[in-house]
């Protein structure tokens, strides 16, 4: 037996969810606070022990509010149509998700906190095979839980988002950030409003697990 009592873990692993609309937008967040959290995250695994993420972290009201616009051209029509489709297909958890991402794009200037975790790729070959990008999300994704298990864990709450990605090169642009660095996320970070959340729904394990060979659908 380890000494973590297994009852606070297994909440906090299975209550930490994608926070949007419940994300405090007037509360102030403390560089200190964010800093604790980034020194919990950089204990993750890297592949190769390269170490090489980076962290961006911008609280700046002018340069949110650009992020927020690049974030907007991302999304372009797609949450509005993907809305639709899920009426259209009575899916109402999937309806409730999509307007959820509705609302945090239309008030992301807002959230006190933007971070943008990056990863060196200046070593990935030209168009990389598809083997390749594996290891190299890899060695950022675990550290982006961790980051956010650290938030959850203080009260705050953020959520993974990648819609910005396709404009990656006009926040590029407005962050300085160097050629050879990706843009992996943009996590808006902010307290919580309340912090009783609870395990989502999800499909029975047996449907998806398959023990030494694949079976099934």
């Amino acid at each position: 037996m380890t000494d973590f009592d297994l009852s606070q873990t297994d909440t906090l692993l299975t209550t930490t969810r994608a926070v949007r609309k419940r994300l405090d937008l007037e509360r102030p967040v403390s560089r200190d606070v964010v800093r604790e959290c980034l020194e919990i995250a950089i204990q993750a695994p890297s592949g190769s022990n390269r170490q090489g993420w980076r962290w961006l972290v911008v609280t700046d009201a002018d340069k949110r509010a650009q992020l927020a616009e690049i974030y907007r051209a991302g999304v372009g029509g797609y949450l509005e149509g993907a809305i639709r489709e899920a009426a259209e297909r009575g899916a109402a958890q999937d309806g409730r998700v999509f307007e959820s991402a509705h609302y945090l794009a239309e008030n992301l200037q807002h959230v006190p906190v933007h971070v943008i975790p990056c990863i060196q790729a200046d070593h990935l070959p030209a168009d990389p095979p598809r083997h390749v990008w594996p290891g190299l999300m890899g060695s950022i994704m675990p550290a982006i839980w961790s980051f956010q298990l650290a938030l959850r864990s203080r009260g705050l709450g953020t959520c993974l988002t990648t819609l910005h990605l396709s404009q990656a090169a006009d926040a590029q642009a407005l962050l300085g950030i160097p050629d050879g660095i990706m843009q992996t996320a943009l996590l808006p970070v902010a307290y919580t409003k309340g912090t009783d959340f609870k395990p989502a729904g999800r499909r029975p394990l047996d449907e998806i697990l398959y023990w030494d060979e694949w079976s099934g659908g």
